[in-house]
């Protein structure tokens, strides 16, 4: 059961590895295309922020929340491929926050070809983050392997 666990982080996590190696090797001096596509999509998500909510996104780089993302996703596997938490902790904040920025369906009309699209792959995302959530609570339920001695057993007879 211990090797067919640790396949399945291995495949789960993979998805992550590769995707965070794809960018960092994309990255460059700009931020890559990752940047470029999510610079559009973070200046409509914190304009909405604000208009729904009052709170202010302040102004930065949108190369440091792409290199926060790779650390993330890349950190983040590799410590969920050993069944750390720490680990799935990292990927569900990723998810928790690039997800509902990339996957922006909610701006579209039911309609449009772009909203079916945005939908489903906000949902594999909540898929990802549902997965990631399960693990971290059947880690914390596992009760804790204690180190206790035997008590010496008396001998009868």
């Amino acid at each position: 059961m211990a090797l067919v666990s640790f396949v399945g982080r291995v495949l789960f996590a993979s998805v992550f590895i590769l995707s965070a190696w794809q960018e960092f090797n994309e990255f460059g001096v700009n931020g890559g295309p990752a940047a470029k596509a999510l610079k559009p999509k973070f200046n409509v998500f914190s304009k909405s922020l604000t208009s729904h909510t009052g709170l202010e996104v302040p102004e930065f780089d949108i190369n440091y929340l792409v290199a926060a993302a790779i650390a993330f996703k890349g950190i983040g596997g590799l410590l969920f491929i050993f069944g750390s938490t720490m680990g799935a902790y990292l990927l569900a904040l990723q998810q928790v926050i690039s997800t509902p920025i990339l996957y922006d369906f909610y701006n579209y009309d039911t309609e449009n070809k772009e909203f079916g699209i945005l939908f489903s792959k906000f949902s594999q995302n909540l898929a990802l983050l549902g997965a990631l959530l399960f693990f971290i609570g059947m880690k914390n339920s596992l009760p804790r392997r204690q180190l206790k001695k035997k008590a010496p057993k008396t001998k009868t007879g």
